[in-house]
């Protein structure tokens, strides 16, 4: 099996996002997930590559319902063609009067997939387009001929009927709630400014060019530009978890000519317009500008998203006044409002192979009939006619009712998995493959906040000539306030450099960042200053990364608080209590690109103008001037698990930060390749910068980490993990985590440039035995583009892998490179935005609740709070839904089998004849009422208590490997079902004394007691609703053998004979099977009965 190249390709085009030393923090998360989000990276990045062709017989394509993919292009090409999608284009925005000439979108949130006259066709469409469905519906249109009825119209069409209609009624609640969340969002009241004062109108009637007024903890009803805040500096928070996923408040920054005004009103009185782009799905980038015309000229101000406030987003702090640019589908929210790729089981695709077969097995039997009724009669007529005949009368060995006993349990074990009170507040947002958590081969997990906390302390600061860890934080803390007072006494000469130097380490720590301090006590805009707070007020530090506020924490432990940051200024406290401010110049953020931030400030009491930088060590290398000691430190770190920080400076004079100043502005004023310009403009500055520290922040393990991949890798389960971290830190947190056992050996692929030095790699280790293998993400790409089967024929048996260095589009290309070459199912399992791609490209997608957001849950098949909830989720609850739902299809399968079995001895012992044995209410009755209940009890078995599955792990191998539901075992319930139909029917035969009703009151009790003592030898464990679902289906036939006097005879029925007749012909067709079941428990016993 050669894996086709496009998906190398793919790899190897995106290798050079390849992240830096902290490149899985979360301040750069919503930037890597930025070009996964964006319209037209996302076109190229995430498509579907080419499959493996397969040699498919047009038989194999029509039953697979191929012809419906046909059918939904060209409805959706013509779709396109009469009503073709709006053009977006870039437009001019008056404020507050609104553009009569241009139509754009109304602000109606609509999440629902049918509308009224939609709501039938879609669904039947949805429905019909299965083989399964699809042939019930021909056998019920059948009836309507009366040459091929052989029973009532309604013992086919009520079973089918009740299929549609249950699926229909869960399409029509859940589209009932999602209406009423949709009406609840467009009914919300805001505030409107109006030339008459301020209106109240609901979310659906607001226009493009409205000024809308939001309160705090108010939901942003459309894409807006913030022009006012009641905060003096024009700032404010938002929270953005409901459109990124991230919990970090983020600041955003009103427009300053506007901010200005003395009241809202007046925002309404002016000429201003707003130019913006056309509406795109990039929540991380916007161009625009905003015009003030004037008599002789007029004032531009250059917009981008930190001017912004996105739909779906919640005003955390004041009040804001913004302008309305997008609306309703124009939004970024409902932009990026996308429905996954819907995921199928492998039992599913299992389960329609038996339909296949089955379907096989009824024609064939349908021929057979047919030519011994030729031979011994004759073909007299019209032969065809009773093929169909035959065909219909046994049409119950392949089930309707699979579907929807399948479905309906699929929702029975995700109530069981939401409700395991030893794995809380876990989500199945998937209710379509709760089986495939029973047959994961291979698991593939992130690092940071899944295998870690994403709990970051500080632990190391290294200068050069000193280390500093924890255990010698307290002089740090002596050494600056040392430092501090002897500034303060113009003693500045007696310092020593060495405390000079950690002082002005631990300054640029503490200032080089994108953090703001949070009072407890009181809202942002309080009107205590912050620097007036007492020294023990609680403060809470608000960042897009744990790394900086464990950073800023760690300032603060060492003498220098912060205390207040606003847009243009920043104040530090020291451990003397004196105030240090600086005035904020420029600040760079931090990119998943750059790799770094930087900050250029002046010292208020000297006015000393200072850029400062910090950064992932690949890329600081070449900007800070030569050092010896820093790639060793940096190795050295990552070897402890640490992750590094680079931090350092440079001097300006005014001269040269007003030139740099000059030439920033220009290039923020561009509308064409802005990023560009402004990241050259930079790049001027990021010259020889004096080399000042290097950091180390540890990152905690999750809890019970080590114990959950050990019981994951006894479960035959092998474990990748696929991090954007460095190699060495890699290492450290494979080997602590235990993902790598401390008895296995490692082997590092060297950096690999052409293919000699590939092969060169491959074959040293292919000598290797059970080691595990960490490798590059670069590596990786030149290794797939030359040796790609032969490297991934290594990898698959390697008891552990690493990736290191892998983006996130890389996550998701190994993947699928895994699935398609194995051919086995893949779980991924991760927290941040940066892992969506990876979740859903595999089988089964996990997200954890962490502290980069919930994005990665919200998009898994599955949600958990911690990763040792995955063990039970696998080891437990993905056992017993395979299982389950294994033992349930074959059940029904034997259910139809057995009474179709029956019918065509009947036929055959009465000369051929193609009439029914049983009326239709029997028909309809055996597999709904009389049935229905106890097999469906089997969703409530199990065969040994969680304690034990958590206990031998080893008990999952039978899973993974599908031995409940193979050829071998549909075949054992193929030959049960035909041994106990014969028994039955012919036994019913011989017993009959005068009567044809004999033979159906004999046979069908003896049928019906049959089903329900085979639930019973089934049953593994008891539940009191499978033994209530057997007495009650007992009583309900017992009352209808009263009632239905036309079928049964009342006194033969009261008679001895019957009772024993019945008794006889059942023992003999269950005795038998349970005997087998019996001796085969004890002279050859499964795994887990011998820990039952």
């Amino acid at each position: 099996m050669r894996i086709r190249s496009s998906k190398v390709h793919y790899i190897a085009e995106h290798h050079d996002m390849v992240l830096g030393t902290d490149d899985e923090a979360t301040e750069e998360d919503q930037l890597i997930y930025k070009s996964a989000m964006s319209r037209q990276e996302s076109a190229d990045l995430l498509a579907p590559r080419p499959k493996r062709r397969k040699n498919r017989s047009f038989y194999w394509w029509f039953c697979e319902c191929g012809w419906t993919g046909i059918i939904s292009k060209c409805l959706a090409s013509s779709f396109r063609l009469c009503f073709p999608p709006p053009v977006r284009k870039s437009r001019v925005i008056q404020l507050g009067r609104i553009d009569l000439i241009e139509k754009y979108p109304k602000n109606i949130i609509r999440n629902q997939k049918f509308s009224v006259l939609s709501f039938f066709p879609l669904v039947l469409y949805e429905q019909f387009r299965y083989f399964l469905n699809l042939y019930f519906l021909l056998i019920a249109l059948t009836q309507f001929i009366p040459v091929l009825q052989v029973n009532y119209l309604i013992t086919y069409w009520g079973p089918l009927a009740f299929v549609i209609a249950v699926t229909m009624c869960r399409e029509a609640v859940d589209d009932w709630r999602r209406y009423n969340r949709d009406r609840e969002i467009n009914s919300t009241l805001y505030s409107k400014l109006t030339t008459h004062g301020v209106t109240q109108i609901p979310s659906a009637e607001i226009r493009v060019s409205d000024l809308i007024l939001i309160e705090k903890n108010q939901r942003v009803p459309a894409d807006m530009v913030l022009l006012k805040t009641m905060d003096p500096t024009g700032t404010c928070f938002i929270r953005t978890d409901q459109l990124d996923g991230e919990t970090d408040w983020k600041l955003r920054i009103a427009v300053t000519c506007t901010q200005h005004t003395t009241t809202n009103t007046e925002l309404l009185g002016t000429t201003d317009y707003v130019y913006v782009r056309e509406p795109t799905m990039d929540i991380y980038e916007f161009h625009g500008a905003f015009t003030r015309p004037r008599e002789d000229d007029k004032q531009e101000v250059p917009l981008s998203v930190d001017n912004t406030l996105w739909a779906n987003t919640v005003l955390a702090s004041g009040s804001a006044v913004g302008l309305v640019i997008y609306t309703g589908k124009d939004t970024r929210a409902v932009m990026n409002t996308t429905q996954p790729g819907n995921k199928s089981g492998l039992l599913d695709s299992e389960v329609n192979n038996l339909t296949k077969i089955l379907f096989l097995f009824l024609l064939s039997l349908t021929i057979i009939l047919m030519l011994l009724k030729g031979y011994w009669q004759g073909f007299f007529g019209n032969w065809y006619t009773y093929v169909m005949r035959f065909m219909i009368l046994m049409s119950a060995i392949i089930p309707i009712s699979m579907r929807v006993n399948l479905d309906m349990g699929k929702l029975v074990y995700c109530y069981f998995i939401q409700h395991d009170k030893a794995i809380p507040d876990t989500i199945a947002r998937s209710t379509t493959i709760p089986e495939e958590l029973g047959r994961i081969n291979y698991l593939l997990t992130d690092k940071t906040g899944t295998l870690t906390q994403n709990e970051m302390v500080f632990k190391k600061i290294h200068l050069g000539s000193v280390s500093m860890s924890s255990d010698s934080f307290d002089e740090v803390r002596r050494i600056v306030l040392s430092v501090i007072n002897n500034e303060h006494k113009s003693e500045s000469s007696k310092i020593k450099t060495s405390n000079m130097n950690l002082y002005r380490s631990v300054e640029a720590v503490a200032i080089c960042h994108n953090v703001t301090p949070m009072f407890e006590t009181d809202s942002l805009l309080d009107e205590q200053p912050e620097v007036d707070r007492n020294v023990s007020e609680q403060v809470n530090y608000q960042a897009s990364s744990p790394d900086e506020v464990a950073l800023v924490q760690w300032t603060e432990k060492a003498g220098l608080q912060l205390i207040k940051r606003d847009l243009n200024s920043m104040f530090l406290r020291t451990g003397t209590g004196k105030i240090l401010g600086y005035k904020i110049l420029q600040l760079f953020p931090f990119t998943s690109e750059s790799k770094r931030m930087g900050i250029i400030v002046e010292d208020e009491v000297t006015n000393e103008i200072v850029f400062y930088m910090k950064g992932a060590d690949v890329v600081m290398r070449n900007i800070v001037t030569y050092s010896d000691w820093l790639d060793e430190e940096c190795d050295n770190m990552a070897r402890e698990g640490l992750r590094t920080l680079v931090v350092a400076k440079k001097t300006l004079t005014r001269d040269q930060y007003k030139d740099f100043e000059t030439r920033y502005n220009q290039a923020k004023l561009s509308l064409t390749d802005r990023n560009k310009k402004v990241a050259n403009t930079i790049q001027l500055l990021e010259k020889d910068l004096e080399l000042l520290c290097l950091t180390g922040v540890e990152d905690k393990l999750q809890k019970n980490v080590r114990s959950t991949l050990e019981s994951i890798r006894n479960a035959n389960i092998k474990i990748w993990m696929l991090t954007g971290d460095k190699l060495e830190t890699a290492i450290c947190i494979a080997k602590s985590s235990r993902l790598v056992s401390q008895r296995q050996e490692v082997h590092v692929f060297d950096d690999v440039v052409d293919r000699q030095g590939a092969r060169n790699e491959l074959n040293s280790f292919r000598r290797k035995v059970d080691n595990a293998l960490i490798i590059k993400g670069t590596t990786l790409v030149e290794i797939l583009r030359f040796y790609e089967y032969e490297f991934m024929e290594l990898a698959i048996h390697c008891p552990a892998v690493v990736i290191c260095r892998c983006s996130p589009t890389q996550k998701a290309a190994v993947v699928e490179l895994l699935q398609d070459h194995t051919g086995l199912r893949c779980a991924a399992i991760g927290d941040g935005g940066n892992d969506v791609s990876m979740i859903q490209s595999s089988n089964v997608g996990i997200g954890i609740f962490g502290k980069e957001g919930r994005q990665a849950a919200l998009a898994a098949d599955f949600s958990i709070t911690q990763f040792e909830h995955i063990g039970r989720l696998l080891l437990v609850h993905g056992r017993n839904s395979y299982r389950r739902s294994a033992t349930l299809a074959q059940f029904v399968i034997h259910r139809g089998l057995i009474i179709s079995i029956m019918q065509a001895i009947f036929s055959a012992c009465f000369y051929f004849s193609a009439v029914t044995l049983y009326n239709g209410f029997l028909v309809m009755g055996y597999a709904t009422i009389y049935t229905m209940f106890p097999v469906f009890s089997l969703v409530l078995d199990q065969d040994v208590t969680p304690e034990i599955a958590m206990t031998y792990p080893e008990l999952y191998k039978d899973l993974v490997k599908g031995r409940y539901l193979t050829l071998k075992t549909f075949l054992i319930w193929v030959c049960i079902s035909i041994y106990e139909g014969g028994v039955i029917m012919f036994g019913a035969l011989v017993l009959f004394e005068s009567q044809f009703i004999n033979i159906v009151a004999i046979s069908f009790t003896a049928l019906i007691l049959t089903e329900l003592l085979m639930v019973a030898f089934t049953i593994n464990t008891w539940h009191i609703f499978m033994l209530m679902s057997e007495l009650i289906s007992i009583l309900i036939y017992g009352a209808s053998v009263f009632i239905m006097r036309d079928t049964f005879d009342p006194a033969f029925i009261s008679s001895i004979d019957f009772i024993w007749k019945v008794t006889l012909l059942t023992a003999i067709s269950c005795l038998p099977i349970y005997i087998t079941k019996l001796l085969r428990k004890k002279f050859a016993p499964t795994n887990y009965s011998k820990l039952s």
